[in-house]
């Protein structure tokens, strides 16, 4: 459990603020944020907008980019913050272009992984360049492992065509690159998007699922053209718009409890909120924090550690409540009375007051 943080952020050249404490983690598995939320407020002030992000409770960071600053700079604002830098989304062509810059760039923040955020036409399944784009990523995939550095790809709905094989494109993908060059960054949004089960397709990935993006949506009626660039207005309780519409996490389609407990067991390392456009008359600051408010309402519920196997429907560890099978003490003088025991799984353990 990380220690509560207080912080002082420089912003501009001259203001100090505090940015309060920092929240407890909220799963089992940390969460992070994709930057490409607040991608405009990272523009207008890139250290205030971390230092709102970490105040928020968010545990790492996802980059989209650096906003020209050094990469030297953004880790020493990410280590004041206590703010993990994960990962970065780099477009496909630049790492293609010179992929030992990107490589040293992003190494020299502290990121772990490296990932392709997208693919032009020509290179998803079925286009004239597919077959080489899988090559392309084996070829990269080399050397961010050279490096110490792994490769993700971060999928949309078109990976979900299927080939002349009846397999999905983006399955074949995983299929010839091996798992020590690639791994997967499930869009859950478009996993579900696609007709996909969004929980049992990241099971089918259980231990080649490092980070999961946790993204809802809200879809009414038929669409015409790209969801991409289609993102509808809310029309309040009726909802009666053809559109298409990212949404806050629990404000959608989704069963973000069960994409959690898939995570869970499928051992992800971690969770990345991602809205790609602000909805339900909010900002995208305000959007972030009603997806991290809903994911500590899940935790306070209990229904994020997975281990309803073993507890028969109880959650455990830092779910908050324990298990309720099962007592012990913890043979600590300070601990005020028995802690819940595990129930068998190592995720369970301590007692209330650590």
């Amino acid at each position: 459990m990380k220690m509560t943080r207080f912080i002082l952020c420089l912003v501009g050249f001259a203001s100090l603020f505090s940015c309060g404490p920092k929240q407890t983690e909220t799963t089992e598995i940390p969460v992070a944020l994709q930057l490409y939320t607040v991608r405009n407020e990272l523009a207008a002030d890139f250290l205030g907008t971390l230092c709102k992000v970490s105040e928020m409770g968010y545990d790492g960071v996802e980059f989209a980019g650096l906003n020209g600053y050094e990469p030297a700079q953004v880790k020493t604002w990410c280590d004041s913050l206590g703010l993990t830098p994960i990962s970065a989304h780099v477009p496909l062509a630049d790492m293609l272009a010179d992929i030992d810059k990107v490589i040293a760039d992003y190494k020299a923040i502290g990121c772990e992984y490296i990932v392709v955020p997208y693919v032009t036409e020509e290179r998803r399944p079925g286009g004239e360049l597919f077959l080489q784009m899988v090559e392309e990523i084996r070829s990269i995939g080399e050397k961010c492992k050279a490096a110490g550095l792994t490769l993700l790809y971060h999928n949309h709905d078109f990976e979900f065509k299927k080939l002349e094989s009846g397999e999905y494109g983006l399955d074949y993908l995983y299929a010839n690159v091996p798992a020590d060059l690639l791994q997967t960054e499930l869009d859950e949004c478009w996993v579900k998007f696609s007709g996909v089960d969004p929980a049992e397709y990241l099971m089918k990935y259980s231990g080649r699922a490092p980070v999961v993006h946790l993204k809802d949506y809200y879809k009414d009626g038929e669409m015409e053209g790209d969801p991409y660039a289609l993102i509808g207005l809310n029309e309040g309780e009726e909802k009666k718009s053809t559109a298409f519409e990212f949404r806050p996490l629990g404000y959608g389609v989704q069963d973000i409890p069960s994409i959690i407990k898939a995570a869970v067991k499928a051992e992800s390392k971690w969770l990345i909120v991602e809205q790609d456009q602000p909805s339900e008359g909010k900002t995208p600051m305000e959007c972030v924090a009603m997806s991290m408010e809903f994911i500590k309402k899940i935790k306070a519920e209990g229904a994020c550690t997975g281990c309803e196997d073993e507890c028969g429907g109880e959650s455990c560890g830092d779910c908050g409540e324990g298990c309720s099978h099962e007592s012990s003490s913890c043979g600590d003088a300070s601990c005020a009375g028995e802690k819940k025991a595990g129930c068998g799984d190592s995720a369970c353990g301590g007692c209330a007051h650590k």
